[in-house]
């Protein structure tokens, strides 16, 4: 049971028991069939209730007990209920003390179901998490395509798992912080597996090579980190105790350093300030009270003496702000009149201070307790200096995050430079370049540092902080990947897997433009922006011709489509690393270069991913228009699969293998006729083009699993009876009428050129 549902259901109960009591309260303006009406509806709620708490209990022997308990007295509460309302009906009216007995029992009993209920959901979220871990354990100790495939394919499905489970509890935690960085954790599984993928696959062509082995190592390691913050969350704020990667190196990522940030800091600089004056106002009226003759005020001059809040607080909060300036000062990147002015303000915050502490010092000491009328006016300054250095370090984030468009393209064009000299294997060249490319990336990890200074809210802190590590971890590992392919310039993994790294890249550069929009947004103290990354842009929609405006729709409906996409991601993942050992196990490369069968199913699964990278908010396609024709291209390749491999089960002996190859082939069909349907589906309105959207990738997911299984049946019968796959045809000719064929027909093609052209013959 999803743990935000139970949380529904008991706000829903929480607004029905309000309304009674207070209908109860007004009983005589109200007939008593109404509150009787309520009384019913409450019971009933309870009944449903407690119904699914006793279920959780029969499937969780830890929690069976307290659960059954709880349930038994919320079902008693709400009979109660239900019986004060039946008496009320009958218009004998009890004390409504009795009713009030009854409602704050029920929700003692409901909060008591939800907390059991929680232990149950944060148990299964951990058990699934070490799922998880261990097939990465197990991926990273295998040492042959078989093996990798079949690992591959189990862990794809409980990474499956760990993401509805993150995302139903992303949805329920209501710190910003943690909420932050439950996504933070879940985008670095998400993206990271394509990349453990390549890397592994690559690692496993070329066992030599120490690049490879290093894109790998990086992949998991990221991976168990962010699997290690999503414990930190769950367990909210409780390290792993296993020997993780986090308990060695990582340690920091996980920690509160975000809230370290300067603006953290000068906010709390600024509050003890504003607390300096009550306390210096109680000091003052403690010394007075001593002076006539109230000898308790004794004690509080001596609570004055040991509390740390002026003496010890304001120093130590100053030079952790005056710590946190020098990232901004020793900046490279920071202009001098920037600089200049971050100086110049920060000796004046300290002069100012320590003038206050000399004030605070001189009121404390009962012989100048009416000497110092400037207290006010000293932590009035004080506070204004304070604001100044943050209103400085802001416009310096602000001045470096102005150029960051010229860094970012400059990154981009390096990594284009970068693959082609890795592709030419220009070794000398490629050592330039990174030397570039590595302060390319310098410069953005700058600019995620300051930004996260001066972000204002905690959602951002976080976000730029995983961004930035992200960026400084990953960022490198393009160089690295290129190093591979430059070492095996013909090697096609190793293309691919640079290929991988350097989407990563891109969507890193791409979070940190959406950050600097997000932090310079908030800090101009607009709005903050709430930013969709599941869902479509705004554009043509369904039928309609008319653009619809940007609606908000809620989190579930969001986390919805996310969660289709990352399943039909993975199966796409499944189906390129079957094709790829296809390949690699084949001695022949000229014939499967052509092969129909490979060709169409990486077609597939490139479309599939670009329709997963819609569902982020990412890839080529812009809108709900462009995600149906491209689902629609879905359909005919798939179509068009279909017709190959139903020629190609012809040559399959019978047998088991034959009947396991037609089962799943006769579903293509069908299947194909649903998304052609549902992409047909006329939509009005932004309710119903959600709806069709969610039905399209459902569709697509459901028809790209069953086409997996179906290319991984037919490479299995190829293996086992020795059977050539259908090969595209290489035609250098013209049609009999002049005009020109493409380079490669499928055997379908061909027939229909043949057949269409002897009809026109002479008889």
């Amino acid at each position: 049971m999803s743990l935000s549902r139970s949380c529904l259901s008991n706000r829903n109960m929480n607004g029905k028991i309000s309304s009674l009591v207070e209908q109860h309260g007004t009983s005589a303006t109200l007939r008593p069939s109404a509150v009787a009406r309520v009384g019913q509806a409450v019971n009933f709620a309870v009944e449903r209730f407690v119904t699914v708490g006793e279920t959780i209990a029969d499937d969780y022997p830890e929690v069976r007990r307290g659960m059954y308990e709880a349930c038994k007295e919320a079902r008693q509460a709400g009979g109660a209920i239900e019986h004060i309302c039946e008496v009320h009906n009958e218009e004998i009216l009890p004390d409504r003390t009795t009713l009030v007995r009854a409602a704050r029992c029920l929700l003692g009993a409901v909060t008591r179901v939800l907390l059991l209920a929680d232990i149950v959901v944060v148990k299964q979220l951990l058990l699934a998490k070490d799922k998880v871990s261990h097939s990465l354990d197990r991926l990273e100790s295998v040492n042959n395509f078989t093996e990798f495939v079949k690992a591959f394919s189990q862990f794809g499905s409980e990474m499956v798992e760990l993401a509805h489970l993150t995302g139903d509890r992303q949805n329920d935690l209501k710190d910003e912080r943690r909420r932050a960085q439950m996504s933070a954790a879940r985008q670095v599984l998400e993206r990271s597996t394509m990349m453990l993928l390549t890397s592994s696959k690559t690692c496993l062509r070329h066992p030599e090579c120490a690049s490879a082995r290093e894109n790998r190592d990086t992949v998991f390691c990221q991976m168990r980190r962010a699997m290690d913050l999503i414990h930190y969350v769950v367990k909210d704020g409780v390290l792993n105790g296993s020997d993780s990667s986090v308990q060695s190196d990582g340690r920091e990522e996980l920690c509160e350093s975000d809230r370290g940030t300067a603006y953290s800091c000068m906010r709390h600089l600024q509050y003890l300030l504003e607390h300096s004056k009550i306390s210096m106002g109680f000091a003052e009226s403690a010394v007075l009270g001593l002076l006539a003759g109230d000898y308790t005020a004794l004690m509080r001059v001596k609570e004055l003496e040991t509390d740390p809040s002026c003496q010890d607080t304001l120093p130590t909060s100053l030079e952790a702000v005056l710590e946190r300036t020098q990232d901004f000062t020793d900046s490279a990147y920071t202009s001098h009149e920037h600089r200049e002015a971050i100086l110049e303000c920060s000796e004046r915050l300290k002069a100012e201070l320590d003038h206050l502490l000399g004030l605070y010092a001189n009121i404390v000491d009962f012989e100048n307790v009416s000497n110092c009328p400037e207290m006010d006016n000293s932590v009035q300054v004080c506070i204004n200096s304070a604001r100044d250095l943050s209103r400085h370090l802001a416009n310096a984030a602000i001045h470096q995050a102005q150029d960051l468009t010229t860094a970012t393209k400059q990154g981009l064009e390096l990594v284009a430079a970068i693959r082609q000299e890795a592709i030419r294997s220009e070794i000398d060249r490629l050592h330039h370049t990174s030397n570039a490319f590595h302060d390319s990336i310098d410069h953005i990890l700058e600019v995620c540092k300051l930004l996260r200074h001066v972000a204002v809210s905690e959602t951002l802190q976080v976000s730029a902080k995983f961004t930035e590590i992200n960026l400084k971890v990953y960022g490198p590992q393009v160089i690295t990947a290129a190093k591979c392919l430059a070492s095996y310039p013909g090697s096609k993994i190793g293309q691919e897997n640079l290929e991988v790294f350097t989407d990563m890249y891109q969507w890193l550069v791409s979070d940190v433009t959406t950050i600097v929009k997000d932090v310079l947004d908030a800090s101009q103290s607009k709005p903050e922006k709430q930013v969709y990354m599941s869902l479509p842009r705004p554009g043509k929609h369904g039928s309609t011709s008319k653009p619809l405006k940007a609606v908000r729709l809620d989190t579930e409906e969001q986390e919805k489509i996310a969660k289709s996409g990352l399943e039909m991601k993975l199966i796409s993942s499944e189906m390129d690393a079957e094709t790829e050992k296809w390949q690699e196990s084949n001695s022949n490369p000229e014939l499967e270069e052509n092969n129909d069968i490979v060709k169409r199913a990486k077609n597939m699964s490139a479309m599939a991913f670009s329709m997963y990278q819609f569902t982020k908010g990412e890839g080529e396609l812009k809108t709900t228009q462009d995600l149906f024709t491209q689902a629609e291209y879905f359909a005919e390749e798939a179509n068009r699969l279909y017709k190959v491999i139903r020629q190609f089960s012809y040559q399959v002996p019978g047998g088991t293998a034959k009947k396991e190859l037609l089962a799943n082939l006769d579903k293509v069909p069908t299947f194909v006729q649903r998304l052609q349907f549902t992409v047909k589906d006329h939509t009005v309105g932004k309710a119903a083009t959600f709806t069709k959207v969610d039905n399209v990738i459902q569709e697509t997911k459901n028809l790209m699993n069953v086409i997996s299984k179906v290319v991984t049946t037919c490479f299995e019968c190829a293996t086992k009876f020795n059977l050539a796959l259908p090969q595209r045809v290489r035609i250098p000719c013209a049609t009999l009428d002049g005009r020109p064929l493409p380079g490669h027909l499928s055997p379908q093609a061909l027939h229909r050129i043949v057949k269409k052209q002897s009809s026109t013959l002479p008889r």
